[in-house]
């Protein structure tokens, strides 16, 4: 049985306890107040001492790790059968010659203070793993010669390193090459096109580098290649060479020398720009991961388009880019703190199942198969007269706060917006406006449902429903406390249940308009659902809200096709951003005939099922609590006009929200990952948000 001791701070005891010494397989010490993540310093005043005599016992050590430990005397009985060593915070410039090396596998000295490495050593033919990072005052690496067995190879943050020796072109067995933040590295060797294994070359950091071979496009086994921080675009050849020289026009792709078997490519940072991207990627056919991140790009570069099978795109710290349009298809994509980004396009519908990461998108108003955002002057005129606003005064400077999904939690000052997703048209008025066309709404509430039979009309066809709904914030529980959970994602979330045709869609804006103080606002919007609602069906609408949010009033109504409307219809089908909201087209499918059309939060789906909001939401109204709400807040007609005079009641001041979205849209899978709060108030009066659970994707009845 292997015997590892871990001794922390205190290790005298234990190492010079006469018994058990022989038995002991690994050891620690470890004098964790000491590590170098936690003292940059270095200072050698705290380190633990050891005469080296204390090991001599160990014949059986083949684990040995120290942190910050200083070994005094010689090495000459010292365990000679030592297979990993790690020795942090080595103290010395240069290994001791009598250290016995010769069956080190792997060797780590991380943080140390060595200056040369395995010079005048014997030969190490077993060592497979030499980890020399964050080492400072190293300025060459050994002969590799004397490890002909290396497999990888860490460089990493050697700051002072200038010299790679040429031996590293006969490591044959050589996987991993890191080099990053090597800064003052000027040249890579000419040789490194020999490495017929490696499948990891990392240079990111080394941004003195001034020549790098061409040759390296032969190395077939090379996988993953990242060069953050350097300016790749600005290596040209010469003979044999890419050499540092700024220039103006491309020329010669600096893409065609890259390996053509990579599948990680990445360039963060590394000033591209429009300009001096490559035509295309032809000759990278299996690259799955592109990392562009905090690159000066406006739009989606060409040789992006022609990628096939992304697994991850990144346009992450990209603060100029401003459209991804025709994108393709991508697993993955990563457009955090894109501020000027306005729009995002696919190449087809199929393209459109992403997942993405967002956040700090404070312009993106529109993403194809997903949402639109556009100022209400703009909106189409026949969605203007559906809705009653033919006279509402477009040219008016009517101006409100919106908090967008993608703004950090930031409200921000709008003119009047409409939304298009998820085949619903949404607005949001002032409260001192009066609801439009307020009088033809058949059904109005005060409580949490409202339930009828659908008319049947031979002569007439449905064509969607309006719907209104009359908010502000309340502070004095002003509002009766029917169906408010403040567990549930969005302030306000609107089911409809069609009981004859088992189908229920349940719907929360993904923006959402901020009621100020004092301040009533009417969210107006038009529902299309095809031939899912006909005569005769049974339908309830639900609201569900939470309890912070005071309803006024809310109202539906069923609006029909005319004759010259179906003579239109059928002569035109193209309605991008209005679909009907039918089964299978919209989100995803939690449970039969169920359909999401919100982003969903981040859990487990099994944690989402069983969540008490979800299945409140999802589940079916109590027969009797419904009829006892209705009695309690359904009103008349006739009472119903007497309640504008309360639109105008206090509310309170605005709240937060940053959407983490998971969606998917007409067969659309979308995850937007946020860092910021969830439908968080100013106030802080909702909990903090979940994250995003980026695996969700549309599912089938969950047992």
């Amino acid at each position: 049985m292997l015997l590892i001791l871990h001794v922390f701070t205190f290790p005298l005891a234990i190492a010079y306890s006469p018994n058990g010494t022989q038995k002991i397989e690994g050891l620690c010490f470890m004098n964790m107040k000491m590590h170098p993540e936690y003292t940059p310093s270095r200072n050698s005043g705290d380190q633990l001492v050891f005469e080296t005599n204390a090991f001599s016992r160990m014949h059986r050590l083949k684990f040995l790790q120290l942190s910050h430990v200083k070994l005094n005397g010689s090495y000459k009985e010292f365990p000679t059968g030592i297979r990993w060593l790690c020795w942090l915070q080595f103290p010395f410039d240069s290994l001791p010659r009598d250290f016995p090396l010769y069956s080190l596998v792997a060797l780590e000295m991380c943080y140390s203070s060595l200056r040369q490495v395995l010079k005048g050593t014997e030969y190490l033919p077993s060592l497979k793993i030499l980890n020399l990072s964050h080492s400072h005052g190293l300025k060459a690496t050994p002969d590799f010669s004397l490890v002909p067995s290396l497999e990888r190879l860490i460089l990493k943050d050697c700051a002072n390193l200038v010299d790679v020796h040429e031996s590293i072109g006969n490591l044959k067995k050589l996987i991993c090459l890191n080099m990053e933040d090597c800064k003052n590295l000027k040249k890579l060797p000419k040789n490194i096109s020999m490495l017929t294994s490696l499948e990891t070359l990392i240079i990111s950091g080394c941004s003195k580098v001034e020549v790098f071979p061409t040759e390296i496009s032969k190395m077939e086994s090379l996988k993953v290649f990242q060069a953050d921080g350097v300016s790749i675009h600005q290596l040209r050849t010469a003979s044999q060479w890419w050499t540092l020289w700024p220039r103006k026009s491309v020329g010669i792709s600096w893409a065609s020398y890259l390996p053509h078997n990579l599948v990680t490519l990445s360039l963060r940072n590394c000033n591209l720009s429009d300009e001096n991207f490559p035509r295309d990627f032809g000759n990278l056919p299996s690259l799955q991961i592109l990392d562009l991140s905090s690159n000066s790009v406006c739009s989606l570069p060409d040789c992006v388009r022609g990628v096939r099978g992304l697994r991850k795109l990144s346009f992450e710290g990209c603060k100029r880019l401003k459209s991804l349009l025709r994108l393709p298809s991508v697993g993955e994509l990563e457009i955090l703190d894109c501020k000027s980004l306005e729009i995002i396009t696919f190449q087809s519908l199929s393209d459109s199942r992403i997942c993405a990461a967002m956040d700090s998108n404070f312009n993106l108003v529109e993403v194809e198969y997903w949402y639109k955002l556009e100022p209400i002057e703009t909106v189409d005129v026949e969605m203007i007269n559906l809705l009653g606003l033919s006279n509402l005064n477009l040219n008016e400077a009517i101006m409100m706060e919106i908090v967008s999904p993608f703004s950090e939690g930031r409200s921000m000052t709008h003119s009047l917006q409409g939304l298009y997703e998820y085949g619903i048209f949404s607005t949001f008025l002032p409260g001192d406006y009066e609801v439009p066309q307020y009088g033809s709404f058949a059904h109005k509430s005060r409580g949490s449902s409202i339930s009828f039979t659908v008319p049947s009309l031979p002569t007439s066809r449905i064509r969607g429903l309006n719907f209104f709904y009359v908010y502000a914030e309340s502070y004095n529980n002003d509002s009766p406390n029917i169906n408010a959970d403040n567990d549930v994602p969005y302030p306000v979330l609107m089911k409809v249940s069609n009981k004859s045709k088992v189908l229920k869609w349940i719907y929360g804006p993904t923006f959402f308009c901020v009621p100020g103080y004092g301040q009533d606002v009417i969210w107006l919007s038009h529902w299309k659902f095809g031939n899912k609602l006909e005569g005769g069906d049974e339908v309830t609408f639900s609201v569900f809200r939470k309890s912070w949010l005071q309803i006024k009033e809310w109202g539906l109504k069923l609006v029909y096709y005319e004759e010259e409307d179906e003579m239109s219809t059928q002569h035109n089908t193209t309605e991008p951003f209005y679909p009907c909201v039918i089964a299978g087209d919209l989100s995803c499918n939690l449970l039969s005939g169920a359909y999401i059309l919100f982003p969903l939060m981040n859990m487990s789906i099994g944690d989402m099922l069983t969540s008490a909001w979800f299945n409140r939401v999802t589940g079916d109204v109590d027969e009797m609590t419904e009829k006892k709400e209705e009695q309690q807040g359904d009103c008349t007609l006739a009472a119903q006009r007497g309640s504008n005079d309360n639109r105008n009641s206090r509310g309170g001041k605005g709240w937060k929200v940053v959407v983490m979205i998971m969606a998917t849209v007409f067969v659309l899978s979308f995850t937007l990952v946020s860092h910021s709060s969830l439908f968080q108030r100013k106030k802080q009066r909702a909990t903090s948000p979940p994250r995003l659970n980026p695996g969700l994707q549309t599912i089938s009845d969950h047992e």
